[in-house]
């Protein structure tokens, strides 16, 4: 493949990306905020064409994209480099265990830790980084509302556990329907 045409994937694949940050919805009654888009199936769509490095341009791009062109103040300013850094956990891990054989076991435990490690990463950022600068800069003190431990357990938990399976399955059959054009590119 020319650096032209890599190029171009990796401009598309962002585009997409970004595009698909504008279609969200929430899954845990009461967090509204917690929503799931499926920004991450064009970036685990440049690590099957491409490669690791390639899915984490795509990553970053799409953000690029979304703080230039949709920038929606300080939710955007501390939520992104936090989906950011749990994007790039779980597409890591999922490369990692995944992306050399491409077998449907591995496929199945690939998805597993790497939904295991999007949640621990989330909840640990959500602890040390998300919960302070919310309540310094956004004045949303979530530990005066409902208290920390109880929205990490039942809240952040229960979503980035739900979103990294969701996550999974979609990416699993948008891999199952475009398999013939990806073997095309990928031979």
């Amino acid at each position: 493949m020319s650096k032209t045409h890599r190029l171009v994937m990796l401009a598309i694949l962002s585009a997409i990306s970004f595009i698909l940050m504008f279609f969200s919805f929430s899954i845990i009654p009461g967090a509204g905020f917690l929503k799931i888009e499926f920004s991450v199936i064009p970036v685990l769509i440049g690590l099957v064409l491409l490669d690791l490095k390639s899915a984490y341009i795509v990553l970053i791009m799409r953000s690029l994209l979304k703080l230039v062109l949709n920038n929606s103040g300080i939710n955007d300013i501390i939520g992104l480099p936090m989906n950011i850094l749990a994007l790039g956990i779980f597409v890591t891990v999922f490369a990692l265990l995944w992306n050399s054989k491409r077998k449907k076991k591995d496929y199945i435990r690939a998805s597993i830790f790497a939904t295991a490690a999007l949640t621990v990463s989330m909840l640990f950022l959500n602890y040390i980084y998300a919960i302070p600068l919310y309540a310094k800069f956004a004045n949303f003190d979530i530990g005066a509302y409902i208290g920390i431990i109880k929205y990490l357990l039942t809240m952040v938990l229960p979503f980035n556990l739900l979103e990294g399976l969701v996550f999974a399955f979609a990416f699993y059959f948008v891999y199952i329907a475009s398999q013939p054009v990806l073997e095309r590119y990928t031979a």
